[in-house]
């Protein structure tokens, strides 16, 4: 699967859901259609969100089966592989395995907690100090070959990583977090232009970063003028702006935010509709310079 038939830049998923903090209820927990897992992931399919990405990390693979079931066919599923956790609990405490054996292995449990046969863009998770990237792409390579996935990705690496992969077999998608925040990702656009490889920009709204009582400053305030104007809110608007750069830099960019409510789920869904000015790009840009 090349970029151009997942993404190009007039056509292709406008916006993803990432999935990372999607989670049974808990036991005994009072029923909530807003927040029902498998609830969600269908008002996602029905308004045109097909982009759904987990990763063997998020340990919700097997919920995330259950809620494509009977609408595969809908779905541009991708996962994740690599990353693993430690035993202390902690958040921070986690280690990165990327060798053949265990790209193998990965998938193999991934397809079976999915559900699937086939997983349509997987994802090395990070890039690992171990392992050179050649063995880890050459390994998912044969998984194209073997039709376990479609495409392969990257997340968390750095340009000569992609590089060197893309020289082994065709990278399909970068994932790298973009938001007002968080800018790095813009780094990498020249050379995923150069070698047609799309970016899906997760945590576009830097996990809450942007609007909370912590936020950088000026950024409130620079959302507040086109929210007002719009009748939208400051995270709409901060989706919006990166929704935009797909536009201005002429080449495929997705954003990817994580929802955990159909109404957090509508409000995204909503923001990539909004077209900001020059002006308030600008004035965004300003920010995101920072």
């Amino acid at each position: 699967m090349t970029t151009s038939s997942l993404w190009s830049v007039s056509g292709g998923p406008r916006q993803g859901l990432g999935l990372m903090r999607l989670r049974d209820p808990e036991p005994g927990s009072a029923p909530d259609p807003d927040r029902d897992p498998v609830g969600l992931v269908h008002a996602a399919l029905d308004q045109g969100v097909t982009m759904l990405d987990t990763a063997e990390m998020y340990g919700n693979e097997a919920l995330v089966g259950r809620a494509i079931a009977g609408r595969r066919d809908e779905v541009v599923l991708c996962s994740k592989f690599g990353v693993v956790w430690g035993t202390s609990g902690r958040f921070d405490d986690w280690s990165v395995h990327a060798d053949a054996a265990t790209v193998v292995r990965s998938c193999e449990a991934s397809l079976r907690r999915l559900g699937v046969d086939v997983i349509d863009l997987y994802y090395l998770h990070h890039r690992c100090e171990q392992t050179p990237i050649e063995e880890t792409v050459t390994a998912m390579a044969g998984l194209v070959e073997a039709g376990k996935i479609q495409a392969i990705g990257l997340s968390n690496v750095r340009i000569d990583d992609v590089r060197r992969a893309h020289a082994v077999h065709p990278v399909t998608a970068l994932q790298e977090q973009w938001s007002l925040a968080a800018n790095a990702a813009e780094g990498f656009l020249p050379m995923l232009a150069e070698l047609g490889i799309a970016l899906v920009a997760h945590s576009p709204l830097s996990h809450g970063q942007l609007t909370g009582k912590d936020a950088p400053s000026g950024v409130r305030e620079a959302l507040m003028g086109p929210a007002v104007r719009l009748g939208a809110t400051p995270e709409q608007v901060a989706l919006a702006w990166v929704h935009h750069q797909q536009s201005r830099h002429a080449q495929p960019i997705v954003p990817l935010p994580g929802a955990t409510s159909i109404r957090h789920l509508r409000a995204n869904i909503a923001a990539a509709s909004i077209e900001l000015t020059d002006s308030e790009l600008n004035k965004l840009d300003d920010i995101a310079a920072v």
